[in-house]
């Protein structure tokens, strides 16, 4: 392995800020990883696991142990629709393969920066798609055992944006491949009220897998959630709050609340699993007087999109978790509801072995 010193993160993320690592190096094969985790694991070095950089806030002090990048890259499709993706692959690469050969169950989720590892560990979702819809197995290192196991759909526990690897098993795998089912000649998912919204004011009632996969990186690209050179609004990680899951009742308080405070101004709610009730961040974050465009010195809210914190130049992790701060605080002051971030926080605890 080749071990770099002292190497900047923040030209590694799309937030483009934090400090270095002290160690990094780039796997290129699973015994690659098995040598950097074995380095790591001699030395008393936390180790973290870099995909694509698209969902990471690096601290200014930058991770004080190994950074692994990964970069394993292979990818295989059968004819019975399963694609296998290695964990460093580009995750939209593998989408437009997967719409190239007209397999279904992927397409909405076009556009979306990073890589296949952090997929199955976010359960990546956008546009009425998961990919815990399609995951049968996922390939992964176990950092205590170091064996290289495979675990099925059910061993996952994906939820709602979450699996056990952000959860009951943070910080004790490291996904090598993702195994996805797709369906062959299937048709296009468009439940999404924007997709459809999309297609209804093209006038297009039956679209193509392709149709739908444009569109969806279309919308995004509107909302600055498409990595574009140049644009101030995709220096981000994305969304930064995921959507609060409350009980019914929450939410009814929360809807009549809205009500008093913001008439005429309806707040959305989505069913969501075990009979609770998805609420929308956005809402919530625009109705407690962060509208989009909102500053705060080198740091704000995208111009396009609500959720999205972005550096408009020059900021530090400390301006952005700042903002973060003081969005969850005026947020749960205003409506009662807690927001929880999406991003993986790195280097502000020593918390090995996470993958982002």
């Amino acid at each position: 392995m080749k071990i770099q010193e002292n190497i900047p993160l923040a030209p590694l993320t799309t937030f483009q800020v934090g400090g270095p690592a002290r160690y990094l190096t780039e796997a290129r094969s699973e015994r690659d990883v098995q040598d950097c985790v074995a380095y790591a694991a001699e030395r008393g070095l936390p180790l973290f696991v870099l995909g694509g950089g698209s969902n990471l806030v690096v601290a200014d002090t930058g991770f004080p142990g190994l950074v692994l990048k990964i970069g394993l890259s292979d990818v295989k499709v059968q004819d019975n629709g399963v694609l296998q993706a290695a964990a460093g692959q580009n995750w939209d690469a593998c989408v437009a393969l997967a719409v190239n050969m007209n397999y279904a169950g992927i397409e909405c989720l076009s556009g979306i920066p990073g890589t296949v590892g952090g997929t199955p560990v976010q359960n990546v979702g956008a546009y009425g798609q998961e990919v815990s819809q399609t995951i049968i197995r996922v390939r992964v290192l176990e950092l205590e055992t170091r064996k290289i196991v495979d675990l099925d759909h059910a061993a996952c526990g994906f939820a709602y944006r979450t699996s056990i690897f952000n959860t009951s098993q943070r910080g004790k795998h490291i996904v090598l491949e993702v195994a996805y089912r797709l369906k062959p000649g299937g048709a296009p998912s468009i439940q999404y009220a924007d997709v459809k919204k999309f297609f209804a004011d093209a006038g297009i009632s039956s679209p193509t897998l392709q149709q739908v996969r444009d569109a969806v990186r279309s919308i995004r690209q509107s909302k600055a959630m498409l990595i574009v050179a140049g644009d101030e609004d995709c220096r981000s990680a994305g969304s930064f709050f995921k959507n609060p899951v409350v009980s019914l009742a929450e939410a009814d308080r929360v809807e009549a609340l809205a009500r008093q405070r913001v008439p005429g101004k309806a707040l959305p709610r989505y069913p969501a699993q075990d009979g609770k009730v998805k609420l929308a961040a956005a809402w919530l974050v625009e109705h407690s007087g962060f509208n989009k465009g909102y500053s705060r010195g080198p740091v704000g809210i995208s111009r396009k999109h609500s959720l999205a914190i972005v550096n408009r130049g020059g900021a530090k992790a400390g301006d952005i978790m700042a903002l973060k701060d003081e969005v969850q605080k005026k947020v749960f002051d205003v409506w009662g509801v807690e927001l929880h971030p999406e991003p993986v926080f790195v280097g502000f605890a020593q918390e090995g072995g996470k993958q982002g």
